[in-house]
C-alpha cells in the first residue's frame, strides 16, 4: 500500500491530510513556523493574500529556476549564433554589406532574441515542472470551507503522504498552534 494511501476514513476513503483554519495572518505564520519546527515536509498554506514572512516561516530554501533560466538563456544565444553562422559562413556563404561571412555583428538581434525566448519557455515550463503543475484538481476543493481562503480565511494543509503524519498528533499540533477548525481532507 502505497505512502498516500496509508490512511483512510471509516468509509473507506483515502486521506490527503488535515486542514486547519486560522482566523489571522499572524496566527497563519506562527502556525506555520510550527509545521515547520515539527518537521513535517509536505504541507502547504493558503491566504486571500500574500503574508509577508511567510516563506521564512515555511523554511522555504531558494529555487534552482534562476539557475535553468540562465542555462536555458545560454543554450538559445549559442544555438542561435551557431545556426547563423552555418547558414552564413558554412552552408550558404554571400558577402552582405561587405562585411565577412562569419561576422557577428550582423547575428547580434537574432542571438538576442533566441535568448529570450528560450529563457522565458524555460521558465514557464521550469516553474510548471517544480510546482507539480498542472493538477486538474485539488481534494482541498471539495470542502466548502476551504472556498473561503481567497476572501478571508488562512489555511494550513498537512498532506498524509508526510513521513511524520498522524492524524492525532497533527491535529493535536494544529489545535495547539491555535486552529479555529480542523477537518480531515479525503482523496
Amino acid at each position: 500500500m502505497s505512502q498516500t494511501h496509508l490512511y483512510v476514513t471509516e468509509a473507506g476513503e483515502p486521506i490527503h491530510g488535515i486542514m486547519a483554519e486560522f482566523a489571522t495572518p499572524a496566527q497563519l505564520v506562527h502556525a506555520a513556523e510550527a509545521v515547520r519546527d515539527a518537521g513535517y515536509t509536505k504541507w502547504d498554506t493558503y491566504s486571500p493574500f500574500p503574508v509577508h514572512g511567510m516563506e521564512e516561516a515555511m523554511g522555504f530554501k531558494r529555487t534552482r529556476l534562476p539557475v535553468l533560466v540562465a542555462l536555458g538563456a545560454f543554450t538559445g544565444v549559442g544555438l542561435a549564433y551557431l545556426m547563423q553562422w552555418w547558414m552564413t559562413s558554412v552552408d550558404y556563404p554571400l558577402v552582405v554589406q561587405g562585411k565577412p561571412c562569419d561576422a557577428w555583428q550582423p547575428f547580434v538581434p537574432v542571438t538576442f532574441e533566441l535568448g529570450i525566448l528560450f529563457a522565458a519557455f524555460t521558465s514557464l515550463i521550469g516553474m510548471l515542472a517544480m510546482n507539480g503543475l498542472p493538477r486538474w484538481h485539488h481534494p482541498l476543493l471539495k470542502k466548502e470551507r476551504f472556498l473561503s481562503a481567497s476572501e478571508d480565511r488562512f489555511f494550513v494543509c498537512i498532506e498524509a503522504s508526510d513521513p511524520k503524519f498522524e492524524p492525532d498528533k497533527t491535529r493535536a499540533l494544529l489545535e495547539a498552534a491555535g486552529a479555529t477548525s480542523i477537518e480531515l481532507v479525503e482523496e
